[in-house]
């Protein structure tokens, strides 16, 4: 055994004193030929420390975007804090969002999902949520492009348009004959829904009738009240499961309640299509015809949830949106008298006394389309956009934002940085004469929509029929409060604003507050 023995030490201590010898070489002429030092990584955004568990969600309270603004003013325009779990950069300046949005938009362009999204599966599918990258999403966004956003179908919706504003304007006039107030950012929502389900359905889906049973209309009105309630799940993911609050069940109710009446509209599409007998006219086709011809197609990627899905997106995004900002026109040139003078001149002017605003008389309003980008600039309607998340490590203006990190681009502080806009708080429609409004979100200043490859696609929509609704509210009725004594003086007006899917007015704006006097030949 010893015999045995000895050899076998003697070959591990000769392996050893081999790699010792060859690891004093290594050594040496790595010290005679030393590696540049690593440069230093950059520091981390600053930010407030804030609790243990739940950081910082007990300060932002009901109006995130104006405490979020606040705190960039103490640690600058690339912050970081705790919201419960996520880690969260907020950008506050337009030099910090071009980076986030433009520059560097392939890191930045990925999402964070919220509980609601999540619930229904909307992230797998949806265009704000699918990756930029996937093939879905570009196939949506081509749609959007090509088949409802185009400059020849904007022209070709007009007739539509000005159809619908009429019907918004009659509305008005009959209730306040009856004695009624109307709440005027509901009724601009009925005219946008019914816009925006001509263009896709070619039939109206909204009722100004607040007792009319409409399941469309009705689910719309609930999954936006659903999804702008705070949801502790955003915040604390691992607890979603529970539905402390109840928002998974109804989102759920809610949602399948919206797919069934797509799915209604669509096998009835479907049946009356198969039935026809000659071939279909090009020119009565509406966006759902091609979203059915897509999904008939062989080979194609697109299926029937993806369309229920995509119908779920164009009814959120663009119908509230169009409303708020059209009640906040309202209620800022109520409260500016001489900014509502300005506007009522120049539509008179163009319009003449004996007809309604149509989709041509849009171009000559220069000062209406100021009063309509300065509402944008501050009440955008989403002030944080849609959240955004870094996909890796990435270098923000001199500071570190982490992979993961969830990123809130605060679009209502961009709006209102008194180092790039004079005045910043006051409304002042005069500052946008002469400018392009084409280069919103394009120029960082203000970014309502968004910007980058992300931008939102509805922008020509939107602003064809927000200043369309508006002009006509200005030019058919005198806007002007009754009761100084109830009401207080206009520049005492509330503007007090709730946070939710979009930044809406606590207290609606009601047609009470126009004289009874307006123009009968509508």
């Amino acid at each position: 055994m010893k015999n045995a023995t000895a050899p076998a030490l003697l070959l591990i201590l000769s392996f050893l004193l081999t790699y010792l010898l060859v690891a004093a070489v290594k050594s040496r002429r790595r010290s005679s030929n030393p590696l540049p030092p690593e440069p230093p990584r950059p520091p981390g955004p600053p930010g407030p420390l804030g609790w243990p568990i739940i950081g910082f969600l007990h300060i932002i309270g009901k109006a995130p975007h104006r405490s979020l603004a606040n705190l960039s003013r103490i640690y600058g325009p690339v912050m970081s804090l705790r919201l419960g779990s996520l880690t969260t950069v907020v950008i506050s300046s337009p030099e910090a969002a071009r980076e986030v949005l433009q520059t560097l938009d392939h890191v930045f362009s990925a999402r964070t999902f919220s509980e609601t999204v999540r619930t229904i599966g909307h992230h797998d599918v949806s265009i704000p949520w699918l990756p930029s990258t996937s093939s879905h999403w570009r196939i949506w966004r081509k749609i959007l492009e090509t088949q409802m956003f185009s400059r020849n179908c904007i022209k070709a919706t007009k007739t539509v348009r000005s159809k619908k504003v009429k019907e918004l304007l009659t509305f008005i006039i009959e209730s306040s004959d009856r004695g009624e107030a109307v709440g005027i950012a509901r009724a601009c929502f009925v005219t946008s829904l019914n816009v925006i389900s001509n263009v896709v359905f070619s039939t109206d889906l909204g009722s100004y009738d607040p007792r009319a049973s409409l399941e469309l209309r009705d689910s719309l009105y609930s999954i936006m009240e659903i999804m702008g309630k705070p949801n502790l799940a955003n915040y604390f993911p691992s607890l979603g499961f529970l539905d402390l609050q109840g928002i998974r069940k109804d989102m759920k109710v809610c949602s399948e309640r919206l797919f069934r009446a797509f799915q209604g509209l669509i096998d009835d599409r479907i049946a009356e299509r198969s039935s026809r007998t000659g071939p279909r006219d090009a020119c009565s086709s509406d966006l759902l015809d091609s979203l059915i011809d897509l999904i008939q197609e062989d080979g194609s990627e697109v299926y029937m949830n993806d369309i229920k899905h995509f119908l779920y997106d164009l009814f959120v995004a663009g119908t509230e949106t169009n409303s708020t900002t059209v009640e906040w026109a309202m209620v800022e040139l109520l409260r500016n008298p001489e900014a509502m003078a300005n506007a009522k001149v120049e539509i008179n002017f163009i319009v003449g006394p004996n007809r309604y605003v149509r989709d041509s008389d849009l171009l000559e309003f220069p000062y209406l389309q100021a009063v309509v980008t300065e509402t944008l600039r501050l009440h955008p309607p989403s002030p944080f956009l849609i959240p955004r998340k870094a996909e890796c490590d990435t270098e923000v203006l001199g500071f570190l934002v982490p992979e993961n990190a969830q990123i809130l681009v605060n679009a209502w502080a961009i709006g209102r940085d008194p180092s790039v806009w004079e005045n910043a708080e006051r409304f002042e429609p005069e500052r946008f004469l002469g400018r392009d409004i084409g280069l919103i979100g394009k120029d960082f200043e203000m970014i309502p929509f968004g910007g980058g490859r992300r931008m939102c696609p509805g922008i020509s929509l939107a602003l064809r029929i927000v200043p369309h609704m508006l002009a006509s509210l200005i030019y058919s009725f005198e806007w002007t409060l009754e009761d100084e004594k109830h009401y207080g003086l206009p520049a005492d007006l509330d503007m007090d604003e709730t946070f939710g899917l979009t930044l809406h007015k606590t207290k609606p704006l009601y047609s009470d507050f126009v004289k009874k006097t307006y123009r009968y030949f509508l």
